[in-house]
């Protein structure tokens, strides 16, 4: 009997604050299947970066497995996202004289290296260099000016850089899962790919992307990259406001966030009750789920308030005609949407993702519009990885198991 054709896959890894997510996906003739998905509490993260590499392996390891075992194949390569505070944008420009006259590949690479060339500190390093637009001459808001005559040729681009360490530890944790990292995508350049359409980005859009422990925000306008940031507030204050004031253990605030959690008071009835769990070993207390909302949607109001202030400091706010895209996993809370509109004044939606094919009602939701889009990314890049089907052998998962057994016994 033959043994099946390998399959040209593309492996997301969204390494967040409280969850991990592998992500696989098939590359198709009409575009992207989702074929495996694997989640994990993650409990090695603070902010966005890692803090005990220990924890982050071990949840990443137990996501990986539970995504090989759905998609059938052993993963052995990945597209990382990264965030946290450390990641910071600006926008540059570069300008290089066309030597034969005509537009070439090496011309646009060297403007663009061109470009990339600025003073970032040593313990930086460049992880993007998104072009905005080429100038021609004296012709601007070209997108692609390969085979244009020319004399001088201008980039306008937008950089992203990050910390050396905080990317060198999302790369040393994914290794020790005998993982290999394609490339590094920012957390919300990959969310976009997901859930933002084209006209979104002509028209000007922000997408933002509220974690746990932090909130990415990205604008488009003329349907290319003009701002990024990355705020300290997520989900994680929510759930530290739940705990604190209704006198509940942590973990317990984060299951009634989830589950009964709103942004907005219009979206609960009166009468409806929760229990909510004591500390101490007290029995639980029955209380209004309004009492509830009462505590998140004031936080929720405080977090749209900073999104609002960096968006008046990037100059973009006034253009934001397509509003306000939310993802990440707060962003799937009730009435999160009518939140946003009422404090920042801009159209606001969720994103989930689109344009995908497969296991399309497991991902919907804003949750997995990072792990989605990170194999949407790589499937961008055309860098397709063959990975081993289930019937071939597959020496590297049972090495792994014999490792794991090792350090038991």
């Amino acid at each position: 009997m033959a043994k099946p054709k390998s399959s040209e896959i593309i492996v997301g890894l969204d390494i967040g604050t409280t969850k991990i997510a592998c992500i696989a996906g098939e590359v198709t003739e009409d575009g992207v299947d989702i074929i495996g998905i694997g989640t994990a509490p993650s409990k090695g993260l603070r902010r966005g970066s890692v803090n005990n590499i220990d924890a982050t392996v071990s949840a990443i390891q137990q996501a990986v497995d539970e995504a090989e075992n759905m998609a059938g194949c052993e993963i052995t390569t990945v597209y990382a996202a990264i965030s946290g505070p450390s990641v910071r944008g600006l926008n540059s420009h570069g300008i290089v004289a066309v030597k034969d006259k005509e537009v070439r590949d090496i011309d646009v690479s060297r403007v663009l290296e061109q470009a990339k060339a600025v003073a970032i500190p040593s313990d930086r390093e460049v992880m993007h260099v998104l072009p905005q637009q080429y100038v021609v001459d004296d012709q601007d808001g070209i997108r692609d000016p390969l085979g244009m005559t020319a004399v001088r040729l201008e980039a306008r681009v937008h950089i992203v850089t990050a910390a050396v360490a905080a990317a060198q530890n999302v790369i040393k944790c994914a290794n020790r899962c005998n993982l290999q990292v394609a490339d590094l995508v920012l957390e919300s350049l990959a969310s976009s790919a997901a859930v933002l359409e084209d006209d979104e980005k002509e028209l000007g859009v922000a997408l933002v992307d509220l974690g746990s422990g932090t909130c990415d925000v990205m604008v488009y306008s003329d349907g290319a990259i003009v701002h990024t940031a990355v705020l300290p507030l997520g989900g994680q204050h929510i759930t530290n406001d739940i705990a604190t004031v209704l006198r509940t253990p942590l973990d317990s605030a984060e299951k009634l966030k989830r589950k009964y959690g709103a942004a907005w008071r219009g979206a609960v009835q009166q009468g409806e009750k929760v229990d909510i769990p004591s500390v101490g070993g007290r029995g639980p207390r029955s209380l209004p789920r309004m009492d509830l909302v009462e505590v998140i949607e004031p936080r929720v109001e405080e977090i749209f308030e900073h999104i609002k202030k960096e968006l008046i400091r990037s100059g973009y706010y006034d253009g934001l005609a397509a509003g306000l895209v939310l993802t990440g996993g707060a962003a799937a809370m009730e009435g999160i949407a009518e939140v946003g509109e009422q404090v920042l004044g801009l159209p606001t939606r969720k994103g989930t993702p689109t344009k995908i094919g497969g296991l399309v009602d497991v991902v919907r939701s804003p949750a997995y519009a990072t792990g989605v889009g990170l194999v949407m990314f790589g499937a961008s890049q055309g860098k397709t990885i063959q990975l081993a089907s289930r019937t071939e052998d597959r020496p590297g998962m049972f090495k792994r198991a014999w490792s794991r057994l090792a350090e038991i016994f």
